[in-house]
């Protein structure tokens, strides 16, 4: 039996900026959009390399209607990093006193992945919050920090690393 190799329909990526991308991707909310911030960050592979064809796409509640979903936004990592222009998450309520801290919802797209990879982007003013959720209570206590984003300027930095050491928390969905 002959093995073949694989082809780039066979694994996501690395022509993710082809048709994946559009002007206006980045923006969940328009430019100017009181309160709104940029979300930067890099995507690293196992070895610590930023990878520059990978893709994320991230979505939140509406901040007016918690009940419906709005800002989704996507960013490749050609020019070595993504940024995301949104607004600060509402915390997501199921009704039931099972209170979500704010977060992003963010899937990563790369090459060599035959699947997305899904986590979360939490935010660091929002820690006291951190302790009753019930997503992040189920993530070791060593290993949420790789959740939570840091500030930077006047936005925010969060990196992705797909593997080794510091690797991101990712969830099954």
């Amino acid at each position: 039996m002959t093995s073949l190799r694989s082809t780039p329909s066979q694994t996501v990526g690395p022509y993710l900026h082809i048709g994946l991308t559009w002007d206006d991707g980045p923006f969940a909310v328009p430019l100017g959009t009181p309160g709104a911030v940029w979300i930067t960050g890099r995507v690293f592979d196992g070895a610590g390399t930023a990878i520059d064809d990978a893709m994320v796409e991230t979505w939140q509640v509406d901040p007016e209607d918690c009940c419906g979903r709005r800002g989704f936004a996507r960013s490749d990592t050609r020019r070595g990093q993504f940024a995301l222009y949104t607004v600060l998450p509402q915390p997501v309520s199921d009704g039931a006193g099972d209170d979500e801290a704010p977060h992003l919802d963010m899937s990563v797209f790369a090459r060599g992945l035959l699947h997305r990879v899904v986590t979360r982007v939490y935010f660091p003013e929002h820690a006291d919050r951190h302790q009753a959720d019930p997503v992040l209570a189920t993530v070791p206590p060593a290993r949420r920090g790789t959740l939570i984003a840091a500030r930077a300027g006047d936005g925010y930095e969060f990196d992705v690393h797909l593997q080794g050491a510091h690797e991101t928390v990712f969830f099954d969905v």
